[in-house]
């Protein structure tokens, strides 16, 4: 029986899904969720998608943004609210306002985890110290975080509770100090060894129009960027330094992008900024390998690497449908295993997703061969990073020009270097094989002595 597109759609999602789950139990995932979300209409997906994640085996962390309530207190007992460059200034005697609001978000945080049956606490595990005069400004009780009492957090984690951390910070004296919650769910991140960090906003995660891409980062077709390296990142803020910033969005987004570099730096993994007004926006992007917003990552996300004897079976579902559409030509297990040096296969977070072979035609020349990507992962650029491997290999092994043979991609082997040749490109042995019915076109990478 002939699947169809859906429903092997429908399984991959499945087999991700559980893989994912295996993979991540036992791991450590911050997540710190914008103020603006906590009144509005997501709280109850997103709370309930962060106890999935607890009854799933994985220690969350939760860091509330208090900015919005702590402003409607103030407000409220007609108290100034005050910012110098993005960072509050709090009175001595606002203080007690402040911490009264923080403490309050993330008390009604506990009692919806609870309500999910899920263990939460609340408590004063950071150590802060005060901001100071800055520029002529007495910040009052504006703290920095200094450290994060990392014992006892890791007890409660031990016990399966989910530590809740306000935005307050006490200095050695027992000050309090209000910390800027970004700031507190890097410094937590780093503390505890998390493997993910997560900036949940309620505003979007793509990059504001201003703000210029480096031509190495992959954009989808809907404009929306999945990934990005710490050194993509830091030349994207770079470039943002020189754009405009009338807008408070853009301003914020520049500074979850810092945010993501900082823990990066600092040890964490990977770091997602997501936009929580989509629903089940946190177990798209932890579940799934394309994800739902922008990863900025320590380490690259793909990895090409030899193929082993056990990725056939990946790597034949990979070529299936290209097989059933004629553009490939179908292989058997027991071929591929038969010339398996010859393959290599680029990983998505454990994943394979695309394959490509380099056959030894003789006459110093090679043939790039069985190419196949997993539709769901070509805008990132893995097949180009296969053949350019498999070109690279071509060096080591003193070959004098590639080929590659295609119904239906040739305007692609151009982008990379290739031309059109013809069947007087091939050696002797591999003309008696053309395939006279597909009738492949014939394009040539030459492999130069100066690239080796």
């Amino acid at each position: 029986m002939i699947e169809s597109d859906l429903s092997r759609d429908h399984l991959d999602t499945i087999r991700e899904v559980f893989v994912y789950a295996e993979r991540f139990r036992g791991m450590s995932f911050v997540v710190k969720l914008d103020s603006g979300l906590l009144d509005g209409d997501e709280t109850p997906g997103l709370i309930a998608d962060l106890a999935v994640l607890r009854r799933a085996g994985i220690r969350v962390l939760i860091v509330p943004g208090a900015a919005r309530r702590i402003d409607e207190v103030l407000e409220h007992y007609e108290m100034p609210i005050d910012r110098v460059n993005g960072r509050r200034v709090s009175p001595t005697d606002a203080i007690a306002l402040i911490q009264m609001a923080a403490f309050d978000v993330a008390n009604r945080i506990m009692t919806q985890l609870s309500a999910t049956n899920v263990h939460a606490a609340v408590g004063n595990w950071v150590r802060a110290r005060g901001v100071g005069v800055d520029a002529g400004v007495d910040f009052g009780h504006t703290g920095v975080v200094e450290r994060v009492h990392r014992q006892v957090v890791e007890k409660l984690l031990s016990t399966d509770v989910v530590p809740i951390f306000p935005c307050i910070g006490w200095s050695a004296t027992g000050n309090p100090y209000n910390v800027s919650s970004d700031e507190l769910g890097v410094a937590v991140a780093r503390a505890i060894g998390a493997e993910k960090l997560f900036f949940v906003t309620s505003g979007t995660c793509r990059p504001p129009s201003s703000i210029a891409v480096p031509d190495d980062v992959s954009t989808e077709e809907s404009g929306r960027i999945s990934r990005l390296t710490i050194d993509q990142a830091e030349r994207m803020s770079e470039l943002a330094r020189a754009a405009p910033r009338e807008d408070e969005e853009t301003v914020r987004w520049i500074g979850r992008l810092n945010h993501a570099i900082s823990a990066c730096r600092a040890g964490v993994s990977r770091v997602h900024i997501v936009d929580g007004r989509t629903d089940g926006v946190l177990l798209r992007e932890i579940f799934s390998n394309l994800g739902a917003g922008l990863m900025v990552h320590a380490n690259e996300y793909e990895s090409v690497r030899p193929m082993h004897a056990d990725d056939i079976a990946d790597v034949l579902r990979l070529m299936r449908p290209f097989v059933e559409r004629g553009q490939l030509l179908p292989r058997t297990a027991d071929e591929i295993r038969a010339r398996l040096p010859d393959y290599a296969v680029s990983e998505v977070d454990g994943t394979v997703r695309a394959c490509c072979a380099l056959h030894d035609l003789g006459d110093r020349t090679g043939e790039i061969a069985a190419l196949a990507v997993d539709k769901r992962f070509s805008q990132l650029g893995i097949g180009e990073k296969l053949v350019q491997y498999q070109l690279y290999r071509a060096r080591s092994r003193d070959l004098r020009s590639v080929v590659a043979l295609t119904t239906a991609a040739s305007d692609w082997f151009e982008k990379l270097g290739f031309v059109h040749g013809s069947l007087s490109n091939l050696p002797e042995a591999r003309k008696r094989r053309y395939d006279e019915y597909r009738r492949p076109r014939v394009l040539v990478h030459p492999v130069s002595d100066s690239q080796r």
